[in-house]
């Protein structure tokens, strides 16, 4: 039996994997809900309550956490599910295997790789480093054992991202988008499937434990490339998309609180924002969804 933690679209896809593949799976969320499976039992729970979130783990053989509070939220709300995550794994013996992300490695220099130091430049990169730090800490100490599936801004049916919130619905509509980035930078995007297909090989390999892991994403494309192609793919007029100043944005988070929450992560859309993802591919033998692929997934999904 699988645990699965949060039903958004990574959670969704991993207890449909799981489930497809002949597994048992306990889907948690707040409010009970989910895909529709014969294997997929969706249980209402608060998984930050580390007794409650142990006793739907039991006899697990892993919990996989693929939820998480929403950005206003994140330095509150994340220490208590962590810790709970972590407690449960303990107490039940169930491999964790966490979605993460790449804040906790603050601005890159290069293509971000596995072994690169963590650096978060950022609150939300702070919070997310001190979750992995204490679950490889626990992990270290012989508590539990743990692994993190890290990924760059998702594409795929359902994916939140900066550019799916922030770009998709004008350039969809043939809106001019003001958008705060470079536009030319070349950038890393993660198909939401490859997420989910990652966490479950990480979940099955007792060597992939005690360390982190970048997700296949393919080779990366600018922001001005991808409104491109998803005008395409959708049959829209030709994508427009102008630069927004820094200055824009910041007056912009007096009055907007998700205009306010990017400020902090304006380095991964004014640069080059690349992740190399080749140990996992070699290690699994996975192999990245191709962009168009995902993005048609996006734009249908929408």
């Amino acid at each position: 039996m699988q645990v699965v933690v949060g039903a958004g679209p990574v959670g969704t896809t991993v207890a449909r994997l799981l489930a497809e593949r002949g597994e048992d799976v306990k889907l948690v969320t707040r409010s009970g809900g989910g895909p529709e499976h014969p294997a997929i039992t969706k249980v209402a729970a608060d998984a930050t309550d580390p007794a409650a979130l142990s006793a739907i783990a039991s006899g697990a053989s892993s919990l996989l956490s693929c939820g998480g509070p929403p950005y206003p939220r994140w330095a509150a709300e994340w220490p208590p599910l962590g810790a709970s995550l972590i407690a449960a794994a303990e107490k039940t013996g169930a491999v964790l295997v966490s979605t993460g992300n790449l804040y906790p490695y603050g601005e890159p220099s290069g293509p971000i790789r596995e072994q690169d130091p963590e650096r978060p430049n950022s609150v939300k990169g702070a919070v997310r480093a001190k979750l992995w730090a204490d679950a490889l800490a626990a992990h270290q100490a012989g508590r539990i054992r743990t692994a993190e599936v890290r990924g760059s801004d998702y594409l795929g049916a359902g994916a939140a991202s900066f550019f799916t919130i922030g770009v998709l619905p004008g350039v969809l509509k043939g809106k001019k988008v003001a958008v705060p980035a470079d536009l030319d930078a070349p950038h890393s995007w993660t198909a939401v499937q490859d997420v989910a297909r990652t966490l479950v090989a990480v979940a099955g390999d007792e060597a992939a434990w005690g360390r982190t892991w970048l997700v296949p994403t393919p080779p990366p494309v600018s922001l001005r490339d991808l409104a491109a192609r998803a005008a395409e793919l959708a049959g829209a007029p030709p994508a427009r998309l102008t630069t927004m100043p820094p200055a824009v944005l910041w007056i912009g988070g007096l009055f907007d609180q998700q205009a306010k929450e990017i400020r902090e992560l304006q380095y991964q859309v004014r640069r080059p924002f690349v992740i190399d993802s080749g140990q996992a591919e070699r290690a699994f033998g996975l192999r990245p969804t191709p962009t168009d692929d995902a993005l048609r997934d996006t734009v249908n999904a929408v």
